[in-house]
Order: C-alpha cells, then structure tokens, then sequence
C-alpha cells in the first residue's frame, strides 16, 4: 500500500493517513479543519486537499453528508484515495464519505454541482506567484506559491459552489489579509468571522482564520479572541491542546 518515502501518520481514533516529503500537513490545517467545523448534515468542498489532511481529520467521530476533497496533483489524490481504503479495511466506515477529486478548481463545471455546498474550505498557497524562492520540486512549488491558482480564482470556485449563506473558511498569512477580504467581497463573500493566530504572547501574529458568508450581508464581522499557541512556560497552551485532541493523544 505505502510507495517510497510514505509513511503512516496516526490522526486519532484509530485514523491514518498516508503522508510524505512532498505531501504532509502542518498545525496550519489542524487549526483551519477546527476553525471551520462541518455538520454532520453538511456538504463539503474542500479546495487543494494535499493527502486530504482535513477530511480524515473531520471523519475521526463521525461520518457527513457529502465530503468532496479535491486536489490538482494526481500523486496527491492517490495517497488520499490509499488512505480511505487502508483505513476503511481497518474498520473506520466514517471514511467512506469522503470523495477523492482530482481537479482543476477553474474548470469545476459539470464536475461538481454548483450552488450545492454548505462549506467550502481552502488552505491555500500563503505566497504570490513570482514572490520569495522558488521551490524546484513541483509539489511544494504549487502547495506555497500560487502558481496554479490565484486567490480570486479561490474565492471565484466557493462563490460557484456554495448556496445562498454557505460558509467559506480560509487561512491565511496576516499580510494578507486585505488581498483575501477583498477577493471575497469581489465574488459577494461577506467576511463574517475572523480569528488570528499567535505563538506565544510576545510575538506578532503567524496566521488568521476568516469565514465568509456567500452573498451575506455586508457589515459586522465578529473578531474572536487571539489564539495562542504555546503558553508562557512554551507548552502548548489549553487551548491549543483541546484542538489538537484525538491527534496528539495518539
């Protein structure tokens, strides 16, 4: 089942997901996967799923709807369809709805039904296209710069794929937090919840959280409380070990 250089990452609850050098996940989709939260009653998108990190993770205590994880990446897509089927053959039926899609989120029509979902959700590429050094491995040149896709065509698929109030959660680098707010709003997704995200209490922020309405109303977006990561002592404060949970119990 596993090819070279794979391995078994536990998730929690008995859930595994097959990762590698090029394929992983960071605590940036652990705390977006928390921060957007699906109903069991909810049909899901999940825009550039990697080895679909965030599915497996929503499935470790229950099963939803509709659960589409779409990638562009073949080799991607692979490892997540091996990793429902390992972890299906171990007895975790909740897996079993999650679909593999491998697809290019520009050309999404008569792919996936439009003004369908109640939540569409994205980790996207944190830098621009021609920004920073280049990575010369594909994989990881796509997963950190927007090569393949850009944020308004991001925010352009959600506005496709939701229905009327759906949620789109997004994650973000703070400096870019107004390229975001603004392609949403160019594609009538209303910034409704933000969330920024802290190491520790004396460092600036690493990372923001955002949740948009489709075609909500505009004004009043509520801004949660800081989230810190590690505590005053560098342990991972309580916050941050209710999140990680089921996975770091493993």
């Amino acid at each position: 089942m596993l090819k070279m250089n794979e391995k078994l990452e536990p998730l929690g609850n008995n859930v595994e997901i097959i990762v590698s050098e090029c394929y992983h996940f960071s605590t940036d989709t652990i705390l977006l996967s928390d921060f957007a939260s699906p109903k069991e009653s909810d049909c899901v998108v999940e825009l550039g799923t990697g080895c679909g990190t965030m599915p497996l993770l929503w499935c470790r205590e229950k099963s939803y709807k509709e659960l589409v994880a779409l990638d562009i990446q073949e080799d991607a897509i692979d490892m997540l369809t091996r990793s429902i089927k390992h972890n299906t053959e171990n007895g975790i039926e909740n897996v079993s709805c999650i679909t593999p899609l491998c697809a290019d989120l520009k050309d999404l029509k008569g792919k996936l039904p439009f003004g369908h979902y109640d939540l569409v959700v994205c980790n996207p590429p944190y830098k621009l296209s021609g920004s920073g050094i280049k990575n010369p491995e594909k994989e990881k040149l796509l997963a950190r710069h927007e090569e393949s896709c850009t944020l308004d065509d991001i925010c352009e698929c959600a506005s496709k794929l939701l229905q009327f109030s759906g949620r789109f959660c997004i994650c973000q680098r703070p400096e870019r937090l107004t390229d975001v707010m603004e392609s949403m709003r160019k594609f009538e997704i209303e910034p409704k919840r933000l969330r920024l995200i802290q190491q520790r209490l004396n460092k600036e922020p690493k990372l923001f959280l955002l949740e948009g309405r489709y075609k909500g109303n505009r004004g009043f977006m509520q801004v949660l409380p800081t989230l810190f990561i590690e505590n005053e002592q560098g342990d991972f404060s309580k916050e941050m070990k209710e999140i990680y949970g089921l996975y770091k119990s493993e």
